[in-house]
């Protein structure tokens, strides 16, 4: 067996940064958002599902021409790595490595992809690529649906995009959310260990091109729920959730 301390962060214990508001050890952040390390843990736990996972993002344009490493994690047993259609080469693990390293690669805009094989076959894959500038916000709900019980809650995420609909992982735009239907925002957050905005607050940055936005249902009142994210210089979004 194996535990890991801790699987979310949390309030409080925020060492080594005493100005944070929780701990940095989590493997998902306070938003509920996956860290990269998730990705190590699934490759480790759940080697017969097929994974591949590429850090970091692909957005260094003051990086151009530096050497800027690249990790894989995957549940193959080895994977090649290309960089604009370029092969970096094969890497292939080791008994007790969970990760595979290409640390002299220089950096250049454009699209890192990298092929997992196991078996000797092809067995996962991932793409990461340089954004265009953020244009536009989308969000997404957990579910369609919730009950009009006064506890019930929706869970929703929003996305910063680029003009492909791809999350433009460094921006950090000041999000603000309204609500109109049977239902109250009841806290915002962007999983930023940081960010000591109280929850309850209604306007929230993005953090690594995302943020979170809790809605609880009214009791007894049934109807839609309508809540909207804005923010300066981009498209707004919408999500409708039903509360019966």
């Amino acid at each position: 067996g194996e535990f890991v301390w801790t699987g979310w962060d949390h309030l409080g214990e925020p060492t080594p940064y005493n100005e944070s508001r929780s701990s940095y050890c989590g493997i998902i952040d306070l938003a509920g958002f996956k860290k990269d390390r998730y990705y190590l843990y699934q490759a480790h736990w759940c080697p017969e599902m097929p994974m591949a996972h590429i850090l970091p993002h692909w957005n260094w344009p003051e990086r151009i021409g530096e050497i800027t490493p690249v990790h894989v994690y995957t549940s193959g047993d080895e994977a090649e790595l290309f960089l604009n259609g370029k092969s970096l080469g094969k890497k292939k693990k080791n008994q007790y490595e969970y990760r595979l390293r290409w640390d002299d690669v220089k950096y250049e805009p454009g699209k890192l992809e990298v092929i997992a094989y196991k078996y000797g076959r092809k067995w996962a894959e991932d793409i990461v690529e340089t954004t265009g500038e953020p244009v536009s916000l989308e969000a997404m709900p957990d579910r369609e649906g919730i009950r009009s019980d006064g506890k019930d809650l929706v869970f929703i995420t929003v996305q910063v995009t680029d003009n492909k609909k791809r999350i433009v992982p460094r921006s950090n735009n000041m999000i603000g959310f309204t609500i109109d239907g049977p239902g109250e925002i009841i806290a915002t957050d962007n999983g930023d260990q940081t960010d000591i905005t109280p929850f309850p607050s209604h306007n929230r940055k993005a953090f690594n091109g995302l943020a979170l936005v809790i809605v609880r249902s009214n009791k007894g009142e049934t109807g839609t729920i309508t809540v909207k994210a804005k923010s300066s210089g981009m498209k707004d979004a919408v999500v409708r959730v039903k509360s019966r």
